[in-house]
């Protein structure tokens, strides 16, 4: 019979073989797939190789001790969503301290209270999970959302579609870019003094990355949403919407970005006066008659599209 436990995997790092058995017995009998390192690297290539649910860690061990294992697990991007309770006869404040500053979720001591560990357990899976169904809705919904660690800069974590987006802009890796740091730093800035928060964070060669600074976590996390503009797919986007000329659809698009007739002129290569002709055009197609009617229909359909 398959219990409920049976697809959950818990690594459990310890070089004492007493605890090893007596943990691993009871987590078999409660129906996990247990694996086990005895050291700090062990611990290392088998938690990136099997991904467990949860990692049991002992915090004193020889050569990396816990602490160190911990932190490295959480430096890197496949590893660092997995909670990690502590096991540690040193219950001593600054040694509880140290296991949460390393990226520790919980710790319990020694000697261990099997039930105990048990009931620790399912509930970290339970958080890792609902964790995990909040990001995957959010990839459903086509949402570049990141979380970044508003002290250390760090990504805490990130969408499918937001880290396609940060490693196409600015490359992979676990902290986020300057340019985001800078940006969010100058939202929250916009927010506080109650003014518009800045859109663009970086434009290259036809895209556009904006950025929507969402708020402040009481952990202490920003969430941000991004989104790419792109004006080849954009006018695309107007032309099957609206029934639109290539000519006409550009003509739209820079004006729902905010561009004056002659400044379309000047990026297309136009008289203003031909803009004026295209602009009328749109106009009749879209069944508004100002510019502000016709940038507004623009702005929700190319929204639409990306949502």
């Amino acid at each position: 019979m398959i219990t409920p436990h049976q697809q959950h995997v818990v690594l459990i790092v310890d070089d004492q073989p007493d605890n090893l058995t007596l943990l691993h017995d009871a987590l078999d009998d409660a129906g996990y797939t247990v694996l086990v390192a005895t050291d700090g690297e062990a611990a290392l290539q088998r938690a990136r190789l099997s991904l467990p649910d949860v990692i049991l860690l002992d915090a004193v061990m020889p050569g990396l001790d816990g602490f160190e294992v911990a932190r490295r697990l959480k430096a890197a991007f496949a590893t660092r969503a997995i909670p990690i309770v502590f096991m540690t006869g040193l219950t001593e404040s600054e040694h509880v301290v140290a296991a949460f500053a390393a990226g520790g979720a919980d710790y319990v001591t020694k000697p261990l209270r099997p039930p105990e560990v048990l009931v620790r357990i399912a509930a970290h899976i339970q958080n890792a999970r609902q964790m995990t169904q909040a990001s995957s809705a959010l990839d459903a919904f086509g949402q570049a959302t990141v979380a970044i660690a508003a002290r250390s800069g760090r990504l805490v974590w990130q969408t499918a579609l937001a880290r396609r987006l940060i490693e196409h802009y600015f490359g992979a890796g676990d902290q986020a870019p300057p340019a985001l740091l800078a940006w969010t730093q100058a939202a929250q800035a916009a927010r506080l003094a109650g003014t518009e928060q800045p859109a663009l964070l970086l434009a290259q060669q036809g895209r556009r990355l904006l950025a929507s600074f969402h708020d402040q976590t009481g952990d202490e996390e920003w969430l941000v949403v991004l989104r790419e503009e792109n004006d080849e797919a954009s006018i695309k986007t107007l032309m099957g919407a609206f029934r639109l000329t290539q000519r006409e659809a550009e003509v739209l698009h820079w004006l729902s970005l905010g561009k004056t007739n002659r400044d379309i002129a000047d990026i297309l290569g136009m008289s203003p006066r031909t803009v004026n002709k295209h602009l009328e055009h749109v106009f009749d197609k879209l069944a508004v008659e100002t510019r502000t009617a016709a940038a507004s229909l623009a702005l929700g359909k190319l929204r639409g599209s990306t949502a």
